[in-house]
């Protein structure tokens, strides 16, 4: 099993995702998520920045694989784009570069206007979006496409790695962890959730890699990791698929008004007990994860990878 540190770069500006990313290296984590978004879920988060421009700079300092965790592809981004961006990193990354997929959010795919799609369309569109983009890696010359959301014509990406790109897609329902289970390399998740991971592998994702993450408030008390953890993520608390309908951040602050911090504080590992985050992994761990991913909310992030590199990462693996 693996451990990796997850870069938040709704919450972090570039410049602190860059230092997280080192950071990370020198803890002891195997590898980094970073997120893509176009907004933050709320105005207390506060930044986006462009990610392919972060993980970039990320390839100067850090020599951890990457993973996009995850990448819309369909709306607000052509596919034929996201295949350039996404082999320009695997280069940069001498082929450490893994593009996490997800049928995205309307509070980063709305933005240019088009319609957001019912979630059985957006799945048929990642779908062709991923025919696309596998073409664009393996294809001799030039690449046309004529399909039902997209058109591709005599396009050709000249800076590629030498093997095509693993892609990850995410799945946090039975639909589409099955079309992940089909057309993905490997699978992405944020619940410790055995019988969706059990699902892909029966479907068709056999042994393929399952990766998932979540996020714990290091706080040098209880009391300020639950505080920065409402404040900040209240977000996080809010059920069913209010995530990918809601169009933007203030919508976002209404609905996680609804989320009480007796909820966070029991939903969020808060604090600096080691062995506290130690068992934050552990459902994640017994739902049989090959990758687990964690992101620290708050200011205390430099802290919090002295308590991992110190306590909780070696006691990780003294159990695996």
């Amino acid at each position: 099993m693996k451990i990796g540190y997850f870069l938040s770069s709704e919450e972090y500006t570039p410049a602190q995702l860059i230092e997280q990313a080192r950071l990370a290296e020198d803890a002891g984590f195997d590898g980094l998520w970073i997120s893509d978004h176009f907004h933050p879920w709320n105005d207390e988060q506060g930044q986006s920045a462009f990610v392919w421009s972060t993980i970039g700079a990320i390839s100067q300092v850090c020599e951890l694989p990457v993973t996009t965790a995850v990448t819309c592809p369909t709306v607000r981004i052509h596919p034929a784009i996201i295949a350039q961006a996404a082999a320009t990193s695997a280069v940069l990354l001498n082929g450490r570069f893994q593009l996490g997929i997800g049928t995205g959010e309307a509070l980063n795919e709305h933005v240019l206007g088009s319609v957001w799609p019912t979630v059985d369309v957006r799945l048929e569109m990642l779908e062709e979006a991923v025919e696309i983009m596998r073409r664009l890696w393996t294809e001799e010359g030039f690449v046309s496409h004529h399909g039902k959301h997209y058109t591709v014509d005599t396009a050709r990406i000249y800076t590629r790695p030498e093997a095509p790109l693993p892609i990850y897609m995410s799945g946090f329902g039975p639909e589409a962890t099955d079309v992940a289970a089909r057309i993905a390399d490997g699978y992405i998740t944020t619940t410790p959730d055995a019988g969706l991971l059990q699902r892909f592998r029966d479907n068709g994702g056999g042994d393929k890699p399952a990766q998932a993450g979540f996020k714990v408030s290091y706080a040098p008390t209880e009391e300020e990791g639950i505080e920065q953890a409402h404040r900040i993520w209240g977000n996080s608390g809010l059920p069913g698929e209010l995530s990918q309908v809601l169009p933007s951040p203030r919508h976002f602050e209404q609905a996680s008004q609804l989320v009480t911090k007796e909820s966070t504080a029991q939903s969020v590992t808060c604090g600096s007990k080691a062995d506290a985050h130690v068992e934050a992994f552990m459902p994640y761990v017994d739902a049989g994860f090959d990758e687990i991913y964690v992101a620290n909310m708050g200011p205390h992030s430099v802290d919090m990878m002295n308590l991992y590199r110190t306590e909780v990462l070696p006691e990780l693996h003294r159990r695996n």
